[in-house]
């Protein structure tokens, strides 16, 4: 009897086979049984796995589909780990920094130059209200993954708009809830400013520099965190991201 991970695997391999994408049908589960040469039992466990991992979905009363192929299941997986100990807490954050830091210093070329007016114009509008939500005492958290987003938009690569939007969410999510410092808020309203005029000037080596004062306060506070074995104060919140 095939195992479950065997029975996935196949079904994963019709939908490459047959050039299935997000939204199309899987046939119905005697045909897919017949398709993969495994039992109705075996199957259906394989499509509850796939579907943990967005790669199926179950229409109940409609079919299974190809599912959205998202990163869902990175971002669980990932801010479980690091809300498993504090130890990993201060860990996870660290390499989500080194990460999202690495990503955007590396496309730090292809942003500037594949950025247009209308973007321009809407990076510098987020950073302001990033701004207004500060000076009021709130939080722009919403703001800050939008900004980080639009500047992964001109690359047109689907793949690394949506590892930045997992590796932000995990970040928000393991995140300590400390109490942030105004002087860090300051600090990273200041680098949205920053990143946002140097896209506007098409300058590589300004942008390179911005984003990494952006992460620089983050990472500093992470290692103290880190050599104090996760006891100490990390600022989160609008600061943190």
């Amino acid at each position: 009897m095939l195992r479950q991970r065997e029975v996935a695997e196949r079904i994963k391999q019709y939908i490459l086979h047959n050039h299935l994408g997000p939204g199309d049908a899987l046939p119905t589960e005697a045909e897919l049984c017949e398709a993969v040469g495994a039992s109705r039992s075996s199957v259906r466990e394989a499509i509850k796995t796939l579907t943990a991992l967005d790669i199926v979905e179950v229409r109940h009363g409609h079919g299974t589909y190809v599912g959205r192929l998202s990163l869902a299941a990175l971002v669980e997986s990932l801010a479980f780990r690091g809300l498993l100990s504090r130890a990993d807490d201060f860990r996870v954050l660290s390499e989500l920094v080194e990460v999202r830091q690495t990503i955007e210093q590396g496309m730090a070329a292809s942003i500037v130059t594949a950025s247009d007016e209308a973007l321009h114009g809407e990076l510098l509008d987020l950073a302001e209200q990033m701004a207004e939500c500060a000076a009021r005492g709130e939080s722009f958290i919403e703001q800050d993954r939008e900004f980080h987003l639009l500047l992964m938009e001109p690359l047109g690569n689907e793949l690394l708009t949506q590892l930045t939007a997992a590796f932000w969410d995990v970040h928000a999510i393991v995140a300590p809830s400390l109490d942030t410092t105004p002087e860090s808020v300051r600090e990273t309203v200041e680098a949205h400013r920053a990143i946002a005029r140097a896209v506007m000037a098409r300058d590589v080596a300004a942008f390179v520099r911005a984003v990494e004062a952006h992460y620089a306060p983050v990472r500093d506070n992470l290692r103290e965190g880190l050599q104090s074995g996760g006891s100490g104060p990390v600022p989160a919140g609008p600061g943190d991201f």
